[in-house]
């Protein structure tokens, strides 16, 4: 048997989804289950690519912290870079980060090459964000549910909103398709 090389580029996908919101709005769970809806789809985990990083790596903290402000732009470049080059292998991506200021919307509204950037926000409140991280398995160290409100000052207008505080994640991803206009698997 030989190998022999392959296009990889295969034709575009859609374009790419940017899901976000607070800690505990759902967006892992969503964006898992709105890439599923799809026969060619990527998942791409922010929260995983930082943990790539095997030395000097610094999560994101209530107190102001340079570096880890700027370990922020930089897996929101890897995931850019991820998500391009899935659409042109015609995978559609879904990145899940927690977006709160412009100039990081902005930045990945720079990034992404090829495609239109569907940004959506999941924003089920501060509240029932709370309630679903006390639920799950992954302990946060760090109340973000200020976050809710520093979101929405800044990004107010910037996205698609989804209230899904009350939606079941098919629910959700639902409405994420009929927002965004996605073609319906």
């Amino acid at each position: 048997m030989t190998w022999t090389e392959v296009p990889v580029d295969t034709g575009p996908a859609a374009g790419a989804v940017l899901l976000s919101g607070i800690p505990g709005s759902g967006k892992s769970t969503v964006a898992a289950a709105l890439a599923a809806r799809f026969a060619a789809s990527a998942h791409i985990e922010v929260d995983a690519l930082q943990g790539l990083i095997v030395n000097g790596g610094r999560w994101p903290s209530p107190e102001r912290d340079e570096e880890a402000d700027r370990q922020i732009f930089l897996r929101a470049r890897n995931a850019c870079l991820l998500a391009d080059s899935f659409v042109a292998a015609g995978f559609l991506p879904v990145i899940d980060d927690v977006v709160v200021r412009r100039a990081h919307l902005d930045f990945y509204r720079r990034r992404i090459a090829v495609g239109p950037l569907h940004c959506v926000v999941l924003a089920p409140g501060a509240a029932k964000a709370g309630e679903r991280n006390l639920a799950r398995d992954k302990t946060l160290t760090t109340d973000w549910s200020f976050l809710d409100t520093a979101m929405r000052a800044e990004l107010a207008g910037e996205a698609i909103w989804i209230d899904n505080g009350e939606l079941t994640v098919a629910e959700t991803v639902d409405a994420v398709l009929a927002a965004t206009g996605l073609p319906a698997p």
